[in-house]
């Protein structure tokens, strides 16, 4: 039997407006960084974006050297696009980046405009789509000036290849000027992605700020620290977890005991609000309005599922913040 979406998927979700572009993204997208390369079971990846979609999430998020190997995400995606989701591709939002190297030779990587040009083009023919919803530059090459990267964004977008731009893990000063840029060639840059969880808040100061201020969409990977804030390290390392795994790409000295004794005081609050620990870490996020939506990364849907219910619970009480900022700060 074929693929039927949920018809009750958009119930559940709640869809923000991506900076002052007219896109909505949903509060929670699907990253395929983890999990759907080709030393991954097909069938799970395929589980894992059916029942994405059937909780509302239309944006998945991918990159050219997802797999592994490199290029195998967007493989799985594009066999998926082909047959459960061909009916629904209007009601998607696919992304993807151009970094790493992915082929011999200087053309392989890098940001220059050659190599952009072909790195879509792949993603596209992996894919099996005239265009994606949104192409990313995936962090900085300081061997290519920033002007040559963004036209190469802006090319795309005029080729009728992409229909909105972004950039992925650039710093404050470098985003603002390629935003300028970017606005000059007439391209708008829609959307930032960068890393941020509760323990890691690097990011949160000057460049949401700047993105705020700038009407650019946030957009952040890890939300939930690499799977630190779902507790599960509190006790140790599960031979089957991500933190064992060979393809996990997880650093065991990020649990400290300093982070173990902020996860159980975390947790004492996430149960007082009827949450579990990763449900309130993902509500504290959409806390001010800066971030348009958290990628999310899982092994099984009803972990999804449980991540998604943190938006019946979005609001913390001036009493909660106070505690919350306390406790990562390390004063509690």
């Amino acid at each position: 039997m074929s693929y039927q979406a949920n018809p009750h998927r958009y119930d559940r979700m709640v869809y923000h407006r991506t900076g002052l572009s007219g896109l909505k993204l949903p509060a929670f997208s699907l990253g395929l960084w983890y999990n759907f390369g080709g030393v991954d079971a097909y069938e799970k990846g395929r589980a894992l974006v059916r029942g994405a979609f059937d909780l509302g999430i239309t944006h998945f998020d991918l990159a050219n050297v997802y797999g592994p190997p490199p290029g195998s995400a967007e493989e799985m995606f594009g066999r998926l696009l082909a047959t459960d989701l061909a009916p629904y591709r209007d009601e998607l939002v696919v992304a993807t980046k151009a970094s790493g190297q992915m082929f011999e030779g200087p053309y392989g990587g890098g940001g220059s405009r050659k190599t952009f040009v072909a790195a879509l083009d792949r993603s596209l023919q992996r894919l099996g789509l005239d265009y994606v919803d949104i192409f990313y530059a995936h962090g900085l090459d300081p061997e290519v000036p920033l002007e040559e990267t963004m036209a190469a964004l802006d090319h795309a977008v005029r080729q009728g290849k992409a229909l909105y731009v972004g950039i992925c893990s650039h710093d404050t000063a470098q985003s603002a000027e390629a935003i300028r840029i970017l606005r000059e060639l007439g391209t708008p840059m829609l959307i930032h992605q960068h890393d941020y969880s509760m323990l890691n808040r690097g990011n949160e100061g000057a460049l949401q700020q700047m993105l705020a201020d700038n009407g650019v969409g946030a957009i952040v990977f890890s939300p939930l620290a690499q799977g630190i804030l779902t507790g599960k390290y509190v006790s140790g390392f599960p031979d089957d977890s991500r933190a064992n795994s060979p393809t996990g790409h997880f650093d065991k000295n990020w649990v400290t005991d300093a982070t173990i004794r902020k996860l159980k005081r975390l947790a004492e609050i996430a149960e007082r609000r009827g949450q579990t620990l990763p449900q309130m870490a993902l509500a504290w996020l959409f806390r001010d309005g800066k971030v348009t939506s958290a990628i999310l990364g899982a092994s099984r849907v009803e972990q999804l599922a449980e991540n998604v219910a943190a938006l019946n619970g979005l609001r913390f009480g001036d009493d909660e913040r106070l505690t919350i900022e306390r406790i990562l700060s390390g004063e509690e």
